[in-house]
C-alpha cells in the first residue's frame, strides 16, 4: 500500500482549514484517512505537526505531497527526519 502525507480540506466556502493526514494514495483528498498528523490554518497562519508521528510516517514511506513537504520544512519534521 503506497502512502502519502497530505492535505484534507475542511473548513466553510471561502474560509479553508486543512488537516495533514496520512492516507492510502488511491483514496480521494476529502476520503477515508489513516492517522492525522497535524493541521494548518492558511488564514492564521498557524500550523500545528505532531513530529514524532510525521517522523515515523516518513521512515515508513510515506511520501508527503508537495505542500506537505514544504510545511514539513517549514516546522523543521524534514531536518529530523534527516538527522535521525
Amino acid at each position: 500500500m503506497a502512502t502519502r502525507i497530505r492535505l484534507r480540506r475542511m473548513g466553510s466556502k471561502k474560509a479553508p482549514f486543512y488537516r495533514l493526514v496520512v492516507t492510502d494514495s488511491r483514496s480521494p483528498r476529502d476520503g477515508r484517512f489513516i492517522e492525522e498528523v497535524g493541521y494548518y490554518n492558511p488564514i492564521k497562519e498557524d500550523l500545528s505537526i505532531d513530529e514524532e508521528k510525521a517522523v515515523k510516517w516518513l521512515k515508513n514511506g510515506a511520501q508527503p505531497s508537495e505542500t506537505v513537504r514544504a510545511l514539513f520544512r517549514e516546522a523543521g519534521v524534514i531536518q529530523k527526519f534527516n538527522e535521525k
